[in-house]
């Protein structure tokens, strides 16, 4: 059975939200502050956290921050739970490492789906997932992530990140990739690869980064 620890400093929320994750099967445990979390964490680690941001004592953010420094606690999904909708807030979340947003008032129903979401995409991923920085791909189901977020690929987009993903650093050519991907290699295709990857740095946003041009040989992720 799955644990959540729950923290939040409304004693309503906590009653919510634990009683309908104890509904769906969970194992629940709460706190009502960000040092009793942290203290939680380190007793027994839970499998998952949701994370009010506006707590009494230490603020969401730091708490999570402090879970992300933490060997122990680093790989916890975190989800958030807060009443800021600003979008900088989202951004500054993700960044420090949380998994899901959820902003308040909101749907214990909808909660309950995205706790289940997240525990559903940990336990199908097998050996074969890759993984850079942010980015998931996961080839026997043909999906890609960036954090929590899915990324619609086409299949030659999809079949050219796989095979730099695959490579693990190193250069592969122009033609290596047009004849991996394309099946054959000419000026045309050459034209084509690089339309794929202009098209598929744009979809990845700022993980595009990673996808990195090797002048007059080829393509690279790091």
């Amino acid at each position: 059975m799955e644990r959540v620890l729950i923290v939040d400093d409304d004693p309503d929320i906590l009653r919510l939200v634990s009683y309908n994750l104890t509904q769906a099967g969970f194992d629940v445990a709460t706190a009502a502050t960000g040092r009793r979390a942290l203290e939680s964490v380190q007793k027994r680690q839970p499998d998952l956290i949701i994370l009010d941001l506006m707590l009494p004592d230490i603020d969401g953010m730091e708490v999570c921050r402090t879970l992300r420094q933490r060997a122990d606690s680093r790989r916890i999904p975190i989800v958030m739970l807060t009443a800021r909708s600003e979008e900088i807030d989202r951004v500054i979340g993700f960044e420090l490492g949380a998994d899901d947003y959820v902003s308040k008032p909101f749907s214990p129903r909808e909660l309950v789906l995205r706790v289940k979401s997240i525990f559903r995409r940990i336990n199908d991923e097998h050996d074969d997932t890759l993984r850079i920085g942010n980015i998931q791909l996961h080839p026997k189901r043909r999906q890609c992530f960036v954090g929590v977020n899915s990324v619609v690929l086409t299949a030659k987009e999809f079949d050219l990140l796989q095979e730099l993903m695959r490579a693990h650093g190193n250069v592969l050519t122009r033609d290596v990739l047009m004849d991996k991907v394309w099946g054959y290699h000419g000026e045309a295709t050459s034209r084509t690869l690089d339309t794929h990857v202009r098209r598929l740095r744009e979809k990845l946003g700022d993980e595009g980064s990673h996808v990195e041009t090797v002048r007059g040989i080829g393509y690279r992720i790091s």
